[in-house]
C-alpha cells in the first residue's frame, strides 16, 4: 500500500509499537538484510578486483588500468542493488518508533482513479467520526475495491496502513513471522 498523507493527527489517540509487533518487523528486516548479503558479497568481490587491477598496473603492467572502472561500475552496481533492497524494510523498522494511532471513525474502500498507479485497486482510508479523511493509502491486489464505508475503530500507522479493524488484524503486520520471514510472500496466480 502507498500511503497519502493528510495531516490531520494531531489529536487522534495514539499508543507506542508493542515489543512483539517490533519484533515482527525486525525480523522482516533481518530477512532483508539475508538476501541483501549476495549484493554486499559483489560489492566487496568486485572492489577487490578494482584495486587489485589498479595496484598490479602500478608496479608492471601499466595498460591493465584501462580494465579497472568496468569492475568499479560492477561494485557500484551491486553497491546501489543492495541500498535498494535496504530502504524498505529500514524506513519501516524506523517507522516502528513512531505512534499507532487508533480513530474511532470510518474505514473507506474506493476504486482506483485517474491518479492511480499501474495495477492499483483502489484506496483505503480512514476517516474520523466527521467523515474527515485522516490518512489514505493506494491498495494493490488481485481485485478492484469495492465502493463503501463502515464504521470502525481502526488502528494504524502512517507509513504501514491500517493494522486493525474493529479488533481484527489486517495482516499490515503479521500476528507471526517465520525466521527471517522466509515463505511468507503470497503466492498468488502464477500463470504457466
Amino acid at each position: 500500500m502507498k500511503f497519502k498523507h493528510f495531516d490531520r493527527r494531531a489529536h487522534l489517540a495514539r499508543r507506542p509499537w508493542t515489543p512483539r509487533e517490533r519484533a515482527v518487523v525486525g525480523n522482516g528486516l533481518l530477512g532483508r538484510v539475508a538476501i541483501a548479503v549476495e549484493p554486499l558479497l559483489g560489492t566487496i568481490f568486485f572492489s577487490a578486483f578494482t584495486w587489485g587491477i589498479i595496484l598490479r598496473a602500478r608496479h608492471t603492467e601499466a595498460s591493465l588500468i584501462v580494465i579497472a572502472p568496468i569492475f568499479a561500475l560492477a561494485a557500484l552496481a551491486f553497491t546501489v542493488y543492495a541500498v535498494c533492497l535496504m530502504v524498505a524494510p529500514v524506513t519501516a523498522f524506523i517507522n516502528t518508533y513512531k505512534p499507532i494511532y487508533i480513530v474511532d471513525g470510518y474505514v473507506r474502500y474506493r476504486g482506483p482513479d485517474g491518479f492511480s498507479d499501474v495495477g492499483s485497486t483502489g484506496y483505503v482510508a480512514v476517516l474520523d467520526e466527521q467523515k474527515s479523511l485522516i490518512c489514505e493509502w493506494e491498495a494493490f491486489g488481485m481485485e478492484p475495491l469495492p465502493e463503501r464505508t463502515i464504521a470502525s475503530l481502526a488502528e494504524f500507522s502512517p507509513y504501514g496502513g491500517i493494522h486493525k479493524i474493529d479488533g481484527k488484524a489486517t495482516g499490515v503486520v503479521p500476528e507471526k513471522m517465520t525466521p527471517l520471514g522466509i515463505g511468507i510472500a503470497p503466492r498468488g496466480n502464477v500463470s504457466r
